[in-house]
């Protein structure tokens, strides 16, 4: 007799509630479909491009998925708090945060930098996982159990020049990451984070095909990563099978920071 049968559906997220923010396109879109097909109910959070938003939810409802789309600026805190609220009463209290929602990444000197493109990456990197754990945490705290997965990037690891208002700010978000694993433990909360390479996606699509073709030339992996990488490495810090794994940097990148 196969006792497997009657075994718990691993990296099952049944009964959980997920919020991805920045979930209409690339990475987000990729995971928030991958936690819903795991079980979740899926906050989709979107703020710019509404017909884009309402295809991309038509698409996940098509998958047998459970959820709602919610616009939402995640870098205000009045928006952050009526997103969650609004959450909570539709789907239940979110216990599974990801906060994915980005900005523009310019690669410049740093002569051409100013101070507002920095304050734009602390605002997307920073200040938006601190607003969203703020306005998630008392819930999971009550539960008992919380995922709080961040994304991250290679590039802090890699140290790339031209590019340290990006990197400066992902150091920044890697730094809070593990501080909050440590607070956040005791009460049944892990709190990581997933550092993808470079996925060529919406966003790169006028970037100098020689740049990617000497990216791609030095992947170990020999291929592009895709957003599904990234996204099942999502679901694996999401599901109790991580519990007792917290506060750690998951590189998805075909072998590029082997360390």
């Amino acid at each position: 007799m196969n006792a497997s049968n009657n075994s718990p559906k691993r990296f099952s997220l049944d009964g959980h509630v997920a919020l991805v923010t920045g979930a209409t396109t690339g990475l987000g879109k990729s995971i928030a479909m991958t936690l819903g097909k795991a079980g979740a109910k899926v906050a989709i959070n979107y703020f710019n491009n509404q017909e884009r938003a309402e295809a991309v939810f038509a698409e996940f409802k098509a998958a047998g998925c459970d959820g709602c789309l919610v616009k939402a600026n995640v870098i205000e805190q009045s928006d952050v708090k009526q997103l969650v609220q609004t959450v909570k009463e539709e789907l239940g209290p979110i216990d599974i945060l990801v906060p994915n929602a980005t900005c523009d990444q310019p690669m410049k000197p740093i002569e051409e930098y100013d101070w507002e493109t920095y304050q734009a990456m602390l605002d997307f990197f920073i200040k938006s996982p601190f607003l969203l754990t703020q306005a998630v945490v008392a819930d999971m705290k009550a539960q008992k159990w919380g995922r709080i997965i961040n994304l991250g990037s290679e590039v802090y690891q890699r140290s790339l020049g031209n590019f340290s208002a990006y990197i400066a700010a992902k150091g920044g978000q890697m730094g809070w990451t593990r501080s909050m694993a440590t607070e956040l433990a005791p009460h049944g909360i892990t709190v990581n984070i997933v550092t993808p390479g470079w996925i060529p996606g919406v966003r790169h699509v006028n970037d100098p095909q020689e740049m990617k073709d000497e990216y791609r030339s030095l992947i170990p992996a020999g291929r592009w990563g895709m957003p599904q990488d990234v996204a099942e490495a999502v679901l694996f810090f999401a599901s109790k099978e991580a519990e007792f794994t917290n506060g750690q940097t998951l590189c998805v990148n075909g072998g590029m920071t082997p360390w």
